[in-house]
């Protein structure tokens, strides 16, 4: 069996936890593992490394290798598809499909979200395999046994038997709780966003049923000129809700899409108050003065008095606060945001680079100063500012500065400066991690003002 990942969402409803540049399949929420890493885990329980394929967005493609690197698993390099634009899931799936079909010809493909969380164990293994009975002659969606009436998922009909399964008789959106209610006395599924199909029924029934995403593939001479004008669609919408070859297969186990912050506040423990709350860092800590069922993420000292069901999320440059149940619409604050051209939408203060991190400490009018971490062996671009200088000073390791024809090496304590205009470059030559403190000046400190010459990583 081979699988296709889905790892190309942007997380708008977990903002400010997630941000674009780091969106919430590569965030580790609640342990040692990202919702990434651990998809890749369970793709593996059916497929080999080389069998396993990721469709991402282009800017996410160093996230993809840092998590899978900390698995110690390699995929192909071939089998990592950076979309140039996000199309949602119908163009994703198939040009991971065409792919596959490419390296493997006709194949079973089990099509993962990254950004979900469940259980895996005998009832999930017995459920794939139950799919892969009926994949040659429908394309299975897997629906998951609610719990209790949800309004933030979707639902599915089951209808006639099928051996391992139901044809799927129809699916509905998201309900209100009446709605729901009823919905799940009557059996209804939750429908999980999983599916298992064979490769050509799923590019027949494409071709029948999302005509424009078929001719848009096909008719391309590359990926760049199909997503041009490859129509923006999900697969439920442009096939799943059209096709008469849809069939589903129960799966009873824990899952939950982690779609908003209400989707958080359940999964976690609670207090003996109701409250769920997750601290990061040395100087994390909550004290609850008669507060009771909040949803609290911070890493600084926060004290709540006399609140009840709130979310509270607080990160080191942003504040969340809103009341559960209206999760759903922090989408809305990503959207004005992101109309304002706040850079808050893109990145935390701590921001990954294929070379480390950097954190922003502090910026003003005309100033900026970040930490930065520079890993072992690792160097950034060759590269020059036009509207900004910079004073770097060596906290930790050694580092390696090249400023115009001129190299030196930096140790702790010791410092340059690098004018407007010069091409300059840090490495860190050494073993153990480089810390340097970055001071820019400038009239604009934007970190779009930068002309790469050299860069190990493939950026431009």
């Amino acid at each position: 069996m081979k699988t296709l990942i889905l790892a190309g969402g942007k997380g708008t409803r977990l903002w400010p936890l997630s941000r674009e540049l780091m969106p919430k399949q590569f965030i580790k929420l609640f342990d040692d593992r990202s919702l990434f890493q651990k998809t890749v885990q369970r793709a593996l329980l059916f497929s080999k490394p080389e069998e396993i394929f990721v469709v991402t967005n282009r800017d996410y493609r160093f996230r993809v290798a840092d998590d899978l690197r900390e698995l110690g698993i390699e995929l192909p390099a071939d089998n990592v598809l950076l979309e140039p634009e996000g199309k949602n899931t119908l163009p994703a799936i198939y040009w991971g499909v065409k792919r596959i079909e490419e390296k493997f010809g006709d194949s079973t493909v089990a099509v993962l979200p990254s950004d979900h969380l469940m259980e895996t164990g005998e009832n999930y293994t017995r459920a794939f395999e139950k799919a892969e009975g009926l994949c040659r002659d429908y394309l299975v969606t897997f629906g998951v046994k609610p719990t209790r009436p949800h309004t933030g998922y979707g639902y599915i009909k089951p209808g006639e038997k099928l051996e391992g399964g139901y044809r799927v008789e129809e699916f509905r959106e998201k309900p209100d709780l009446e709605t729901a209610k009823r919905y799940v006395e009557n059996n209804y599924l939750w429908n999980s966003g999983m599916f298992m199909f064979d490769t050509t029924l799923f590019v027949e029934e494409v071709k029948r049923h999302a005509p424009g995403i078929y001719e848009a593939f096909e008719k391309a001479e590359n990926v760049e000129e199909a997503y041009e004008v490859v129509p923006e669609v999900s697969i439920d919408y442009g096939v799943m809700e059209k096709t008469d070859r849809a069939a589903v297969v129960p799966l009873n186990v824990y899952w939950n899409d982690l779609g908003s912050f209400d989707a958080i506040y359940e999964v976690m423990e609670k207090d003996g108050n109701g409250n769920a709350v997750r601290v990061r860092g040395r100087k994390g800590y909550h004290v609850g003065i008669s507060s009771r069922d909040n949803l609290i993420m911070t890493s600084r000292l926060t004290a709540t008095v006399g609140v009840e069901g709130l979310i509270i999320i607080d990160t080191d440059d942003a504040l969340l606060v809103a009341r559960r149940g209206e999760g759903q619409r922090v989408k809305e604050v990503y959207k004005l945001l992101k109309e304002m051209k706040d850079e808050r939408v893109m990145v935390h203060r701590t921001a990954y680079r294929p070379w480390g991190s950097y954190t922003v400490l502090e910026e003003g009018d005309r100033y900026k100063i970040k930490r930065l971490t520079v890993l072992p062996g690792k160097k950034l671009s060759k590269q020059m500012h036009y509207h900004r200088s910079e004073h770097w000073v060596v906290v930790r390791g050694t580092a390696k500065v090249t400023i115009g024809e001129r190299e030196l090496l930096l140790r702790p304590g010791e410092s340059t400066f690098i004018p407007a205009g010069t091409v300059h470059r840090l490495e860190n030559p050494g073993k153990v991690l480089l810390e340097v403190i970055e001071t820019q000046i400038g009239e604009y400190l934007g970190e779009d003002d930068i002309v790469r010459f050299e860069d190990d990583f493939g950026r431009r």
